[in-house]
């Protein structure tokens, strides 16, 4: 699998990276239903297998759960991926979900991911969010800091402007912003991607699927039968009418100019996301062995510029 350099870091990622949001599980709220951990565990070396080499997660997927699978999935392996992982959402006993980025809360957090994870030091320490937005200052003077003191190799934002990277990096360079970014949310290539490549600022788009719509296996028997506690029901409006026409015929779009390569109509959506000169990797999740086998494909296939055209001819006569 082809490999790119991570913005100013050391990293060498492949074109794409393990995204283990989903295995956090249920429970909490922004979770995507029961999962089973063994699969999950299952996942993640199937990807490794794949020739993946970083893994993307976060403290508050699952309230930790999601750091501590990654941890019980890399035990024992010999050539360990990159682990990326995030801070800035902390929660309560009640399991109510808050947002800090006060220096003293980012400490306690990043050494309870070093924790659960069972490392020494994080390979890539992400601000989740920059929230509440006047801190964002001492979040990444924080993340600074901890680069300095050994417990992160490099650090980054996520969700972030170009305005607000802007802000921040009088602390000291972004290594990476994690932005989302796909055929459904494509908000980021006005300013924001045009940022990261002029200020090398390597970009790890995330849900280059639009959180498993454009894989070509959701229907609306699918959606429906989704379970309560799976935050797309009811939180993702690209879930929803009017919106879910559109995209289901952009999954048709995706499927029809995949199946003259021999590609998953999800091969085309992360195709699309990479085919930008700035994004440097896409964040793929998987929740079964066997998912990933139909996407990976992706990282070394292209889309042609007539086949770039079509799509975007849609996206412009179907605008959300």
């Amino acid at each position: 699998m082809r490999t790119r350099t991570l913005g100013n870091s050391d990293l060498t990622v492949t074109a794409i990276g393990f995204g283990a949001w989903a295995i956090g599980g249920g429970g909490w709220a922004f979770g995507w239903g029961a999962q089973d951990d063994a699969d999950s565990v299952a996942t993640i070396r199937e990807a490794l297998d794949l020739g993946i080499n970083w893994i993307d997660t976060a403290a508050v997927y699952g309230l930790g759960h999601s750091e501590e699978v990654v941890a019980r999935a890399l035990e024992g392996v010999a050539q360990r991926p990159y682990v990326f992982t995030k801070c800035a959402r902390v929660w309560d006993a009640n399991r109510q979900i808050g947002k800090s980025l006060k220096a003293q809360s980012i400490r306690a957090e990043c050494e309870a991911s070093l924790k659960r994870l069972k490392v020494d030091a994080i390979d890539l320490y992400q601000i989740h969010w920059p929230e509440p937005p006047g801190d964002i200052d001492e979040g990444w003077h924080t993340l600074v800091k901890l680069k300095e003191e050994g417990k992160i190799r490099w650090a980054g934002v996520s969700n972030f402007s170009a305005d607000q990277m802007a802000q921040v990096s009088k602390f000291g360079p972004i290594t990476s912003l994690q932005p989302p970014y796909s055929l459904i949310r494509p908000e980021v290539e006005e300013g924001v991607l045009p940022y990261c490549r002029a200020h090398n600022v390597g970009v790890i788009a995330y849900s280059p699927m639009a959180s498993g719509l454009l894989t070509g296996a959701m229907t609306r028997a699918r959606i429906a039968a989704l379970p309560a506690d799976d935050w797309r029901k009811e939180k993702n409006r690209h879930y929803q009418e009017p919106l879910l026409t559109r995209n289901l015929n952009l999954v048709e779009l995706l499927r029809g100019i995949g199946t003259r390569h021999g590609r998953t109509p999800g091969e085309v959506a992360i195709a699309w996301v990479l085919r930008h000169p700035a994004v440097t990797g896409a964040i793929v999740g998987a929740r079964k062995p066997g998912q990933l086998k139909e996407l990976v494909g992706a990282a070394d296939w292209r889309l042609t510029p007539a086949e770039a055209d079509e799509i975007d001819g849609y996206l412009k006569a179907n605008p959300a």
